[in-house]
């Protein structure tokens, strides 16, 4: 690995954590604005079966969806570039300016989603602005989790499972606002309404919020830990080349957390179109599901600072891997709304047993120089190959089989692969 000059830092400035009032700051501005962020991501699949029809027309409605949801996938595609490009900048320039770039990048994104005539209305011009718009959020997600999961992490390095946490909370936001918005345009307007014009809703609010979180991280103060650190003459080949074992490790332990996380993003469209349920109930389920995450994985995050990484995830892991077919196998043969509940809260508390101490495990994974670059490019490339097709994967896997319980098969094999990748961190010094 070859460095260059240190940053300038202040060499007088106490080697310990950041005052409280400081980190508290950086949490709050991290999770608001990482969670209008990934908002405007996830309501594009929470509204997948709108948008197929008025963008994806086919004769056939589960060819139509199928369409939507690989576009929903197309935005992980670019998200490695974004990665290998925010996060280099990110190690260079610092996590503030690259946090700050990335959300003017999907705001972008998300208004031309927002303006974006219809099918009917342009032709195949539609579908085409679409994939642009999706494209562009995709670049710009691309960084964003190494950028504020590294200003996290360099808060406290004491409590470093507590504030990473904050990264995978803050998606609960995204989680129960996005899903509230669904309840509340399924049960304000009438299906013509929502078809009509309600779905723009959504993105219209997250281009009225976001300049609120532009100007909330441009005020941030970078970690001492970064500001000490000599910079990476090149971080991107550091990361590839020279800590490959190191990326592989972190690529594996994001497997389980991005299936888990789409999967349940998938679970308004699978009991609506699988399970015949009503969509307020569907989306109700998910809000639940977003209100678990933020409130339990700050709490396992803590727990990793006292027990360690490895043992939490570990644990959490096992107990996905016994119970997610049973789960599907109550949804599917007893479909009703206390199934879901049930279902989904058991996924939520699990899920966030694992989300909890995962930023703390992947930061530890890499030095403060390249760690942008590490954690930016290891997470887009598992989740673009893994979880943001997992909508995809798992109509198609229902369609492929004729097993509604196939979803379940996928959450599996995301726990076999991680279980690997928590054998290989601990070996690189993760606790």
């Amino acid at each position: 690995m070859s460095t260059i000059a240190p940053r300038t830092a202040d060499l007088s400035e106490p080697a310990g954590p950041a005052s409280r009032q400081s980190t508290l700051r950086v949490i709050t501005a991290i999770s608001i604005g990482n969670a209008l962020e990934w908002f405007e991501i996830v309501i594009y699949g929470f509204l997948a079966v709108t948008i197929s029809k008025l963008f994806f027309p086919a004769e056939n409605d589960t060819v139509s969806l199928l369409i939507t949801l690989g576009t929903f996938g197309v935005t992980f595609v670019m998200r490695p570039v974004g990665s290998l490009v925010l996060g280099a900048y990110a190690d260079a320039r610092g996590r503030k300016n690259a946090l700050t770039l990335s959300m003017a990048l999907m705001l972008c994104g998300t208004l031309l989603i927002a303006v974006a005539p219809t099918f009917a209305q342009i032709g195949l011009w539609a579908p085409g602005l679409v994939i642009l718009a999706r494209l562009l959020q995709g670049f710009a997600a691309g960084g964003e989790f190494g950028s504020a999961t590294a200003l996290l992490a360099e808060q406290d390095p004491r409590r470093r499972g507590f504030f990473s946490s904050w990264q995978f909370a803050s998606q609960g936001i995204t989680t129960f606002l996005a899903a509230g918005f669904g309840m509340g345009l399924n049960a304000l307007l009438t299906p013509e309404q929502l078809l009509s014009w309600g779905w723009r809703i959504p993105f219209f609010f997250g281009l009225l919020i976001g300049p609120a979180g532009l100007y909330i991280r441009r005020h941030l103060d970078e970690g001492m830990e970064f500001k000490r650190a000599a910079q990476e003459a090149a971080p991107v080949r550091a990361t590839l080349v020279d800590q490959r074992g190191r990326t592989l490790a972190a690529m594996g332990l994001i497997i389980l957390a991005t299936i888990v996380a789409y999967t349940g993003l998938f679970m308004p469209t699978f009991a609506v179109r699988q399970l015949g349920l009503p969509p307020s109930m569907a989306f109700a389920g998910t809000f639940w599901f977003g209100v678990l995450q933020f409130v339990l994985v700050p709490l396992f995050g803590s727990m990793s600072d006292r027990v360690g990484r490895i043992p939490v995830m570990r644990a959490a892991a096992l107990v996905m891997l016994v119970m997610i077919v049973p789960l599907f196998y109550l949804l599917v043969n007893h479909p009703s709304v206390p199934a879901l509940m049930l279902a989904l809260t058991a996924m939520g508390v699990v899920a966030s047993a694992y989300w909890g101490p995962i930023s703390a495990a992947m930061s530890e994974l890499f030095p403060a120089a390249t760690r942008g670059t590490g954690l930016s490019v290891s997470y887009s490339f598992g989740v673009a190959i893994f979880g943001g097709f997992a909508p995809f994967i798992s109509a198609w896997l229902i369609t492929a089989t004729g097993s509604k319980i196939a979803p379940a098969f996928y959450v599996g094999f995301g726990v076999v692969v991680s279980l690997i990748a928590l054998r290989a961190a601990r070996g690189y010094g993760v606790k």
